[in-house]
């Protein structure tokens, strides 16, 4: 493997174990703005022992992201030089933004909501709580802005081969940000409902019967069932800005190779780069052209209009972003059936958890993870589709690039995936901690200041 290629396996590699966290964070900041308020509103210690369990992961993820997002953001320095040579008046302030807005913000709040909860009034406890899930969500909004301009740049001009910002107001609104954006959230919502609904199950399963067992887990499967058919439509919204802006990698996600009409949607194949072609084809009929174009003979573009007369390849590598897309929509149809599926036996002569046959509940166990699944998938299609540009029509990955011998590129490569595997093990064992201890009762009471009964102190108290 030569120097390009490690970079961009490095880098994928790091960006690959950061989002995880983030995609935790953001959602799981405004459930706990809403296991907050409902204590305050029904004065439920259900919902205040539900606070105090999550803000526990919540705590542990926001860690972890922190200390993966500054090893990443070296790596513009150490392996992609060329990047912020080329684009650094763009990126450089949006990065910026990110950090006065959004991180400074969460650093001065997260101390008071973690380790406040019985220190200052509820009010400013609840504020508190309130500004960092507000603080996730900006820092995830310039993030988005400046990955969305990396693929459909605009306000800006070229001199000398640096780009100049010329509308500020058009790159932080470019053409595929509100979508990127909406797209990310819901993710993140989902991520965090399963996850929830995941570890509820597991604590159920463990024999706790508690009220806020009951609580989170109907809290996770309901708010499951109602994001996952808003992601499947904005996901469409999305498809159809791609193939707007990003036809090529609308063409790889589809392994389509030749423009045309009719166009199946392929649920298998073996795409082969080399013959031009795909093997093994599952499809269904015009499924594509209806889903693109929304109607039987709407035309695809097809990947070999983008490969040169000189042989140039000008599309992104097939397979990665074909089985990419498919594990994500794959996962999100799995997401549906389940969360629909309990949300049913839960309402249905008003059972609630114990209408949930044990099958219901072991399913959701591994499916606590299901958002990771597919928000890597996702991260991948659109990323890997993005090849072989870094900014489209701009700049590409090998312009880039860092004149770093391959050798010492794989050896930083080794060594971060294996204190990444390390700390994801940590990390997943750590909640499973967490759960146990929680389901055999690891739940003491205690009081506010003001005598609000609180089921316990959060972390660090």
């Amino acid at each position: 493997m030569d120097t390009l290629l490690l970079s961009r396996i490095q880098f994928g590699a790091n960006i690959s174990f950061h989002i995880l966290f983030p995609t935790i964070t953001i959602a799981l900041g405004w459930m706990l703005l809403a296991f907050k308020l409902a204590w305050q509103r029904t004065g439920n210690e259900k919902w205040m022992e539900a606070y105090r369990f999550w803000v526990k992961v919540f705590a542990l993820s926001f860690g972890m992201g922190v200390v993966s997002g500054i090893t990443m953001s070296f790596q513009f320095g150490t392996n992609w030089p060329g990047f912020m040579e080329a684009v650094g008046n763009i990126a450089g302030p949006l990065l910026a933004y990110e950090v006065l807005t959004a991180f400074f913000l969460e650093a001065v709040f997260l101390g008071i909501m973690l380790f406040g909860a019985s220190r200052v009034p509820v009010w400013m406890h609840t504020l508190a709580t309130f500004l960092v899930a507000f603080g996730t969500t900006m820092s995830a909004f310039w993030i988005l802005v400046l990955n969305s301009w990396m693929h459909t740049p605009v306000g800006f001009e070229m001199r000398d081969g640096v780009a100049h910002a010329t509308d500020w107001m058009a790159i932080i609104f470019n053409p595929s940000m509100p979508y990127r954006l909406t797209h990310m959230l819901l993710a993140s919502g989902l991520t965090v409902a399963f996850l929830i609904a995941g570890v509820s199950a597991l604590r159920w399963l463990w024999g706790d019967r508690s009220d806020a067992v009951r609580a989170t887990l109907r809290t996770g499967v309901f708010v499951g069932a109602a994001l996952i058919p808003l992601q499947i439509l904005a996901g469409d919204f999305h498809g159809l800005n791609t193939l707007e802006h990003q036809p090529a990698k609308v063409a790889a996600m589809e392994g389509n190779w030749e423009t045309r009409g009719n166009v199946p949607l392929l649920l298998f194949a073996v795409p082969d780069e080399d013959a031009r072609e795909n093997r093994f084809e599952v499809g269904i009929p015009n499924g594509a052209s209806l889903i693109l174009k929304h109607h039987a003979a709407g035309v695809v573009p097809g990947l070999n209009d983008f490969v040169g007369e000189d042989g140039n390849v000008m599309h992104p590598p097939v397979a990665p972003v074909f089985y990419s897309f498919r594990v994500m929509v794959g996962t999100g149809f799995a997401m549906l059936f389940l969360s629909w599926g309990a949300a049913i036996l839960m309402t249905r002569r008003r059972a609630g958890v114990e209408g949930l046959p044990r099958p219901v509940l072991w399913a959701m166990v591994p499916m606590a993870l299901s958002g990771w699944v597919a928000t890597l998938a996702g991260w991948y299609t659109t990323e890997i589709g993005r090849q072989p540009w870094l900014v489209t029509g701009v700049l590409n990955t090998e312009q880039a690039v860092a004149a770093v011998p391959a050798p010492m590129v794989a050896t930083t490569l080794i060594a971060y995936l294996t204190v990444y595997a390390a700390l994801l093990i940590a990390y997943i064992g750590a909640i499973l901690y967490l759960a146990r201890k929680a389901a055999h009762g690891d739940r003491p009471e205690t009081t506010t200041p003001r005598g609000q009964p609180m089921a316990a102190h959060v972390p660090g108290e």
